[in-house]
């Protein structure tokens, strides 16, 4: 920007303004931009001067620089040199003459952008997500190929509650060349927020495709799989979940749970026994695992006695973690019926009795 490479620069009556910000590049002192606008202002002198479409523009470079760089308004600006500078830029763009500027205007324009978002970012930090979204999206009509808006102003639409609109802008960034993991997990967020789960679903698989190794979007995909009950979907992600958290309890629940109803009951077994190592105080694991006990007694005969003791151990405990969960309760009750073990099983009955009275 700050070079002589603009077709209009040699022309002498603009030579301190492009001194001054050549200077600036080099020295990286705010006087030679104050410098730059006061030599650029001393042009401005008749109403002829102020429609100059030449002098305009490098009104708007100047400008538009130190709004971009000065963001502590170190050079003790007016407040209305922003809203100047809009209204300024604005009439250049609208002007036919502006294809010859493209250059200075892309530049002018991207300056803009900053400032619009730095007040967005500044809304952020007070949680002030109206002006925040305002502020983006009006920096977005300066640099409408700037893809990172969308996701600024889709979090504070989020933020408001706008998940429509959120969704909208989430989605113009999946679709992006330049879209990131992170985005791809926003929008799906969105979408099981708004309970559309098809378009979640959609979303994480295209995230897959284009960042395969991502955790994140591995875990979840295997929630949704997990939580529409979609266990044959959900099998093959598996070994490179429980790969990536293997300390996890919840996915090692997650992994028995789908062996489990897949009929795969050693393989449930297993981890269902290291979500309870990894964490013993969870009532689930706990329970499901007595279930599977007992659901074995009655498929295997063979190991019948064995089941049914592993059963009444683990529904015992879970009854110990939860005491006002009925669930394992009233399967105690089932098995101490079927084992006759009467004194189990009155036992069960008066403590069912005393839940159902409170």
């Amino acid at each position: 920007m700050f070079t002589t490479s603009f077709a209009f620069c040699q022309s002498e009556v603009f030579k301190p303004v492009v001194n001054n910000l050549a200077l600036y590049k080099k020295k990286k002192d705010f006087k030679f931009l104050a410098a730059a606008k006061k030599s650029v202002d001393s042009l401005i002198t008749t109403h002829a001067d102020s429609i100059d479409y030449k002098k305009g523009i490098y009104r708007a470079l100047v400008y538009s620089t130190i709004l971009y760089l000065d963001s502590a308004n170190t050079l003790k600006q007016p407040a209305t040199l922003f809203s100047q500078t809009i209204t300024l830029v604005d009439k250049l763009l609208a002007n036919k003459k502006s294809s010859s500027f493209l250059d200075q205007l892309d530049y002018i324009k991207r300056c803009i952008a900053n400032v619009y978002m730095r007040i967005g970012f500044q809304a952020i930090n007070i949680s002030d997500f109206v002006n925040a979204e305002k502020a983006f999206l009006k920096a977005q009509a300066y640099v409408p190929t700037f893809k990172e808006l969308d996701f600024y102003i889709a979090y504070s639409n989020n933020k408001l509650g706008n998940l429509q609109d959120a969704a909208k802008y989430y989605n113009h960034l999946v679709d992006a060349d330049t879209a990131k993991a992170e985005y791809i997990e926003a929008a799906a967020n969105i979408y099981k927020s708004l309970g559309d789960t098809s378009k979640a679903l959609d979303v994480i698989k295209k995230g897959r495709t284009r960042f395969p190794d991502d955790k994140l979007l591995l875990m979840n995909l295997a929630n949704i799989y997990s939580n529409k009950k979609d266990y044959v979907a959900l099998a093959p992600l598996l070994t490179p979940l429980i790969g990536v958290y293997p300390n996890n309890a919840s996915v090692a629940f997650v992994a028995a749970n789908c062996y489990d109803n897949l009929g795969q009951y050693k393989q449930a077994e297993t981890y269902y026994l290291q979500a309870i190592d990894l964490n013993s105080s969870i009532y689930d694991p706990v329970f499901d695992l007595g279930l599977l006990y007992y659901k074995e007694s009655l498929i295997f005969p063979t190991d019948k006695i064995k089941n049914i003791n592993l059963a009444v151990a683990m529904l015992e405990k879970a009854n110990e973690i939860s005491p006002n969960d009925v669930n394992s309760l009233k399967v105690l009750q089932l098995i101490y019926t079927q084992t006759k073990n009467n004194n189990q099983l009155i036992k069960v009955n008066n403590q069912l009795k005393q839940l159902n009275n409170q």
